[in-house]
């Protein structure tokens, strides 16, 4: 079965009350990008690991108890300490890909803050020409929470 594919770009923008060091800290710790990388708190934590480094790895999944399952699978490929990171992902759901991603995160001084700027990406896998728009909303919705997630983690609310 040939599943159509949707390519997509999106950026968004984040204006954090911390340092660039202390949110690049955020994605390179694992403890701490725990504390505000994930799904819902009702969601069920499976295989979670943080290889932080050019050439490293991450896999994070999880999902609603007894619903689907959703897997996150990244590679770094450019790191600038506190000034930006690179990484492509593919995620799945249920054991089928639905997209693949390039990801760069720029962090900038911002008076004693930091502007961060998240552009993605994508290959969707649409799997009808009916739903090609709502997986890149759905994507760019969800993004959107977890950069609201690292706001209130790094702000310290």
């Amino acid at each position: 079965m040939n599943i159509p594919v949707t390519h997509a770009s999106f950026s968004l923008e984040r204006r954090l009350n911390a340092p660039p060091s202390r949110v690049f800290h955020a994605f390179a710790d694992y403890e701490s990008k725990k504390k505000w990388f994930g799904g819902p708190p009702e969601w069920e934590q499976g295989e979670s690991s943080l290889d932080f480094r050019v050439g490293g790895r991450e896999t994070d999944v999880g999902g609603p108890v007894g619903g689907f399952v959703s897997t996150m699978h990244a590679v770094y490929h450019d790191i600038v300490e506190n000034e930006r990171i690179i990484y492509s992902y593919e995620m799945l759901l249920n054991g089928e890909r639905m997209s693949v991603s390039l990801t760069t995160v720029e962090l900038e001084p911002d008076g004693d803050g930091t502007l961060l700027t998240l552009t993605e990406q994508g290959a969707f896998f649409t799997g009808s020409p009916e739903s090609d728009g709502t997986q890149v909303a759905g994507r760019k919705e969800g993004t959107g929470e977890l950069l609201d997630a690292l706001q209130k983690y790094v702000d310290g609310n």
